[in-house]
C-alpha cells in the first residue's frame, strides 16, 4: 500500500495560499499562531488517494455543454451516487449527466437524446473494474428537456433494494429497483416529478413511521426566457449571480406507503420559507429523536429546519447560529455535511462556498446552538481561496477523527479574468483533523491533489471493502475521478456498520450510532445516504478506531426509538446489524 510520511516545519499556507501574492492581513493574522503550532507537528504515516478511473472500465464524461450565452445551469451539474443496487455487497456507481442545449422551433430546449448525454450506472465487479449496465438496467435514454443535476438513493418501498431519484432542471425522475437488476420509471405514479430547477435531494423518515420520505432542494426561479446578460465592471460577460433571480421553495414529499407520495411542503411549513437551495443534509442536531434538515443556500442565509415531531418544521438557522458566517455575512452555500467532527456526540455543520468566503464550520455546542469556528479550526487558512462543492467529514486515515474532503472549482469558467486572485479549475482538498483542528495534507495525499479540475458532486464510500473511505468525483465537462484510499495499509483499525431496519425503515436511515473503543474513546455516526452536493453516499457508517483492536460497546438508537447495544465487537470488518423487534428489545 502507498502512504506518505510528513515532518514539516514551515509557515507557508495551503497550496492555494501559496499561489496568491496578496492575502488579506485579517486572514493571516487570525491563522498565524495556529499555522506555527500545526505545521511543526510531526504527523504519522498518511494514506494516499490513487485515481484509478482509467483502468476501471468507466468511460463516462459529463456533458454540461457550456455556451457563449452563459446559461446558469451550465455551471451546476452533476451528481454521483455510490450504491449497492444488486445487493452483492459491492458499491456500484451512478453518474448524472446534464445535456446539451438546442433550438427547437423558436425555443431553446435541453437535448438528452444522444447516448453520450445519458446518466450511467456501473456495476462493481469486485476486482477494481466496473461494467456499464445502464441499458441492461433499463436506465438508458433520458427524458428530453431534463438537464441533469443530482441523485438521491434510498429504499422507499422497504423491499430490500435501493431506489434512485434523479434531480434536474425540468422534471425529476424516480426509478424503482425491481430487485432483478432492472429499474422502472415510476415518477408519474409516485407523484414526485417536482418541476422547476431542482438541485440536491435526499430520502429520510421525518415522522418515524418506518417509510422513507423525500426532500428536494430547489435553486432559483429561473428558465431560459429569464436569462439575463451580465457583465463585470470591465465589461466581461459572466454568469449572472443568484441575486438576479427570485427565491423558490423546497419540496417535502410524504411517503404514503402504497408507492405514492404526497406533497406536504405547505402543511409542514417548509413551503413557506423560500430560498436558493443547493446542498442538503440530515441529522438530529438536538437529540430529540427526530431528523432535522440542513439546507445550503446560495448567497443568502443558511437554513436549519427543526423537526417539531408533529409533521411540521421551524426554520431556526438564525437563532441557532448557522445562518451567516462569524462576520454576520451571507455565504454562497453549495455543499454541506452534518457530522460530528469533534467527537462530543453532537452533529456539527460544514458548508462549502466560493473563494474568499472561507468554508464555514459550525460547532454544535448543545441546546440547539452552534458556534462559528472557521478560524479556531484552521479552516480560514486552508480555504481562503478554495471554492468548494462536494464535501464530507469522514475519517480518511482511520485514527478516530473525522477529516475533511472537498471537491473544488470556482463557479465562473472565466474567474481569472474577473479577479486575478481567482482560479477556475482547482485540485480537491483533504485536511486532516488533529484533535478538532484541521491541517491541509493534500500535497502528501497523492498526485490527484495537484491536478486542477472542475469538481462538482462527490460521493464517499468503501468501494473495495477494505476498511477505508474512497471517493468518486463527478467533474464538470470531464471524466470522473475514482480515488481509492490506501489507509487500509496502515496499522489503524476500523469498523463499518450496515443497518437493517425492521420497525424502522429498511435502510435504517436516521439511526444514530455510538461506538466506544477498547481504550474508552467515543465516537458518533449517523446513518444517511444524503451527503455532499447533488450526491448520495454509502449508507454504511464507517468508524476508524486507531490502535483499538475491538469496540467495547456499540449502541444504536433506531428511528423507531429502539435502543440496541452490542458489547465486545471485533474490528476490521463490515458488520450488519438488524434492528430488534420491540418485544425483543424489551428483553
Amino acid at each position: 500500500m502507498e502512504y506518505s510520511v510528513r515532518y514539516p516545519c514551515v509557515l507557508g499556507g495551503s497550496k492555494f495560499l501559496k499561489r496568491q501574492h496578496s492575502v488579506t492581513s485579517a486572514v493571516c493574522a487570525a491563522c498565524l499562531l495556529i499555522s506555527v503550532v500545526l505545521s511543526c507537528t510531526a504527523l504519522p504515516a498518511l494514506p494516499v488517494f490513487s485515481d484509478k478511473q482509467e483502468a476501471s472500465g468507466i468511460h463516462f464524461r459529463h456533458h454540461g455543454n457550456p455556451t457563449s450565452d452563459k446559461y446558469l445551469i451550465e455551471t451546476m451539474g452533476g451528481g454521483v451516487a455510490v450504491l449497492d443496487f444488486n445487493n452483492d455487497g459491492l458499491l456500484d456507481i451512478f453518474l448524472v449527466n446534464s445535456g446539451a442545449l438546442r433550438v427547437q422551433g423558436r425555443q431553446l430546449v435541453v437535448d438528452r437524446s444522444r447516448p453520450a448525454y445519458w446518466n450511467r450506472l456501473y456495476r462493481n465487479n469486485g476486482d477494481g473494474t466496473f461494467t456499464d449496465v445502464t441499458e441492461k438496467a433499463g436506465l438508458s435514454g433520458v427524458a428530453t428537456h431534463n438537464y441533469g443535476m443530482g441523485v438521491a438513493t434510498g429504499d422507499y418501498n422497504n423491499d430490500g433494494f435501493v431506489d434512485v431519484y434523479v434531480t434536474s432542471f425540468g422534471a425529476n425522475v424516480l426509478y424503482r429497483n425491481n430487485g432483478n437488476g432492472t429499474f422502472t420509471d415510476v415518477t408519474q405514479a409516485a407523484g414526485v416529478a417536482a418541476g422547476g430547477w431542482s438541485a440536491s435531494a435526499g430520502f429520510f423518515d421525518y415522522d418515524n413511521d418506518g417509510r422513507l420520505d423525500l426532500f428536494v432542494t430547489r435553486y432559483l426561479d429561473w428558465n431560459f426566457s429569464k436569462n439575463e446578460i451580465c457583465r463585470d465592471k470591465n465589461g466581461v460577460r459572466t454568469y449572472c449571480a443568484p441575486a438576479h433571480f427570485a427565491r423558490v421553495t423546497n419540496i417535502l414529499y410524504h411517503n404514503n406507503g402504497d408507492g405514492t407520495f404526497t406533497d406536504v411542503s405547505q402543511r409542514s411549513g417548509l413551503g413557506k420559507v423560500p430560498g436558493k437551495g443547493l446542498g442538503v443534509a440530515f441529522n438530529d442536531y438536538d437529540g430529540d429523536g427526530y431528523t432535522d434538515i440542513l439546507v445550503a443556500n446560495d448567497a443568502m442565509a443558511q437554513y436549519l429546519f427543526h423537526n417539531n415531531g408533529d409533521g411540521t418544521f421551524t426554520e431556526r438557522g438564525l437563532e441557532a447560529g448557522i445562518a451567516f458566517n462569524e462576520n454576520g455575512a451571507a455565504i454562497s452555500g453549495m455543499g454541506v455535511d452534518f457530522n460530528d467532527y469533534d467527537n462530543d456526540g453532537r452533529p456539527d455543520v460544514i458548508i462549502t462556498d466560493l473563494a474568499k468566503e472561507l468554508y464555514a464550520l459550525y460547532r454544535n455546542v448543545g441546546r440547539g446552538n452552534f458556534d462559528c469556528v472557521i478560524r479556531q479550526s484552521n479552516l480560514a487558512r486552508i480555504s481562503a481561496f478554495g471554492s468548494g462543492w462536494g464535501v464530507r467529514l469522514m475519517d480518511y486515515d482511520n485514527d478516530g477523527w473525522k477529516d475533511l474532503f472537498v471537491a473544488q472549482s470556482h463557479v465562473m469558467d472565466n474567474a481569472a479574468l474577473l479577479d486575478p486572485q481567482l482560479v477556475y479549475r482547482q485540485p480537491p482538498l483533504v485536511a486532516r483533523n488533529i484533535g478538532g483542528k484541521f491541517v491541509d495534507v493534500s500535497d502528501q495525499s497523492g498526485s490527484v491533489f495537484r491536478q486542477p479540475m472542475a469538481g462538482r458532486g462527490a460521493a464517499f464510500g468503501d468501494l473495495d471493502n477494505d476498511g477505508d473511505v474512497d471517493v468518486v468525483i463527478n467533474v464538470l465537462n470531464d471524466s470522473p475521478r475514482l480515488l481509492y484510499n490506501s489507509a487500509s495499509g496502515l496499522p489503524n483499525h476500523w469498523l463499518e456498520i450496515k443497518t437493517v431496519g425492521t420497525v424502522s425503515n429498511r435502510d435504517g436511515l436516521g439511526a444514530t450510532i455510538k461506538i466506544v473503543g477498547a481504550s474508552g474513546f467515543e465516537q458518533w455516526g449517523y446513518v444517511t445516504t444524503t451527503c455532499s452536493y447533488l450526491s448520495a453516499c454509502d449508507p454504511r457508517v464507517h468508524f476508524g478506531l486507531g490502535a483499538d483492536d475491538k469496540a467495547s460497546a456499540l449502541e444504536i438508537r433506531w428511528p423507531s426509538g429502539i435502543r440496541q447495544v452490542l458489547n465486545h465487537v471485533q474490528t476490521n470488518r463490515i458488520l450488519t446489524v438488524t434492528e430488534p423487534r420491540r418485544e425483543e428489545a424489551k428483553k
